[in-house]
């Protein structure tokens, strides 16, 4: 695998981009279709997968190797954040708050406070950030989510450390198909 990721860096770029446009995809199916309502952070991780989805979408667009290691580095960091608002979510899951508040919803937080305020009270979480109202074997979808971000993110930084060491192929050498 590590060979194919050495050939067609772009290729696996394309392919993170695709999985998270696919993933997109499969959230709004079960809000519009199955009627889940996403909670505050359930939609600050969209946004994190949308930026995963934008930023490997320009790494993959051209082949200058400074280019898509730039952005694969932002894509890289979107993705470290959105694994952490996941795996915040997840705790707060397993160890609901003992008083389950139903809060504001995530665009009332913004319009309504200041951001130092709001962005503390989105991490604090609500009942409907602890509530697990869809599984899929045994995992909740914030602890699915965590599980692709941590994905996206090993392969972003094998893709961007092979990149700097230039692989099997020598730094001058590296092929970017």
């Amino acid at each position: 695998m590590l060979n194919w990721m050495d050939q067609a860096p772009r290729r696996v770029l394309a392919l993170i981009s695709a999985a998270c446009v696919a993933m997109l995809a499969f959230g709004m199916y079960l809000q519009h279709v199955v009627g889940l309502e996403p909670c505050p952070m359930c939609i600050v991780q969209r946004y994190a997968l949308i930026g995963v989805a934008i930023f490997t979408g320009l790494a993959s667009a051209r082949a200058s190797k400074g280019w898509w290691m730039g952005w694969g580095v932002l894509a890289l960091i979107a993705s470290g954040f959105g694994a952490f608002v996941a795996a915040r979510q997840s705790w707060l899951q397993w160890y609901p708050p003992e008083v389950a508040t139903c809060g504001r919803d995530f665009y009332g937080m913004i319009e309504n406070y200041p951001i130092s305020r709001a962005i503390p009270m989105i991490f604090r979480g609500s009942g409907d950030c602890a509530a697990i109202d869809w599984t899929f074997l045994g995992g909740s979808i914030a602890n699915w989510s965590f599980v692709c971000f941590v994905g996206f993110a090993v392969v972003l930084l094998a893709l961007l450390v092979r990149g700097l060491t230039g692989g099997n192929k020598g730094s001058s050498g590296y092929s970017m198909a």
